[in-house]
């Protein structure tokens, strides 16, 4: 072991659209809180983040501005996004830990560009650490997930966050097949709120939208359960005035239904994709699912049900890209070690 790596503090990071986790070795998670910074529109003075600052979301006076510094899985606002990273960071890490040696890990979406990706590094370097890496998100949430990436077998995860849903095969500590689109849970929201638009003529916000996915919202009806139903609040489309509606889950289920068809095509174009060999090991041994979107209720019995194929939801499914990240420090050097010798002895 190194100088640096002995001494060094190592922190796996889901810098996620509507949420970011932290895991520090030694401490597992330490940070889960919402991706949002509130600051003062002049001086840029932040002034609340994380779950303080979710709750001005759209409720600030004119002189606060409280934004989501992550849009579509990449950074909008790299400014913000440094100043949260730095606000979590100062948190559960001492600012000598942070000046000693800090070494981060950030899992990103595969469908970002190299722009997009060196933003992420900035954003963290400026937040204080030493180091910056960046892992697949997919391959960080099988990491996360305990499944042994190294085998010489194919496993397959669905990693469904805020902004992005992404399919990876993985065989050997590497991506064989991979394939990304910018829909998660944030454009489930906003289906919600164009349905009851244009069928109820209400306007609601994302955060009701929200509350209705979570709990009344699924993907496939589950037999012998009743309908369930919400009542929701907001402005009459029509008169401007405020109104009560009451919405039930068969409504939310089709107003997200296309939403959710684009990411059951994604794991067939990828299943497609897929070498027969290991397309073999991923028929025995399932598709596994994380990421906040995959806990939408029958998500995962709709996918096995369209591909044929079982599905895992894992434990954890909204810790396992910044936990993956987290102990990816050692997983690859321990891959790497294991290359060594392979080639040592073919030598």
């Amino acid at each position: 072991m190194g100088f640096l790596e002995k001494f060094s503090t190592d922190i796996g990071i889901d810098l996620g659209t509507c949420n970011t986790l932290i895991y520090v070795r030694g401490k597992g998670i330490v940070v889960d809180e919402p991706s949002v910074v509130a600051v003062e529109k002049g001086t840029k003075k932040v002034v609340a983040v994380g779950a303080e600052a979710k709750r001005m979301l759209w409720k600030t006076p004119g002189d606060i501005v409280a934004i989501r510094p992550m849009s579509d899985g990449v950074i909008a606002d790299i400014d913000s996004t440094e100043k949260m990273i730095k606000y979590f960071i100062s948190k559960v890490i001492s600012k000598h830990q942070l000046f000693h040696s800090t070494r981060m890990k950030i899992g990103i979406p595969t469908c970002i560009t190299q722009v997009e990706r060196r933003a992420v590094i900035e954003a963290a370097l400026k937040a204080g650490a030493k180091e910056v890496d960046v892992i697949e998100e997919s391959l960080a949430a099988a990491i996360g997930a305990q499944i042994p990436i190294n085998e010489p077998a194919g496993h397959m995860i669905c990693d469904i966050g805020g902004g992005t849903s992404e399919v990876s095969v993985i065989s050997l500590g590497g991506m064989v097949v991979t394939n990304a689109i910018r829909i998660g849970g944030d454009k489930f929201d906003e289906a919600i709120v164009k349905y009851i638009l244009s069928v109820h003529n209400l306007k609601i916000g994302q955060q009701t939208a929200e509350r209705l996915k979570i709990q009344i919202g699924n993907a496939l009806p589950e037999k012998d359960k009743a309908i369930e139903k919400m009542e929701v609040r907001g402005n009459d489309a029509i008169t401007g005035l405020p109104r009560r509606l009451e919405i039930d889950s068969v409504e939310v289920r089709e107003a997200l239904k296309d939403t959710v068809n684009k990411i059951v095509e994604l794991i067939k174009q990828t299943l497609g994709e897929t070498p027969p060999e290991l397309a073999a090991d991923i028929v025995e041994r399932g598709i596994v699912m994380s990421g906040g979107g995959s806990m939408l209720k029958g998500l995962p019995k709709l996918i096995s049900k369209e591909t044929g194929v079982p599905v895992i939801l894992v434990e954890k499914p909204l810790a396992c890209v910044a936990l993956g990240a987290g102990q990816a420090f050692d997983l690859f050097k321990d891959i790497s070690n294991d290359r060594s010798l392979y080639d040592n002895l073919n030598d």
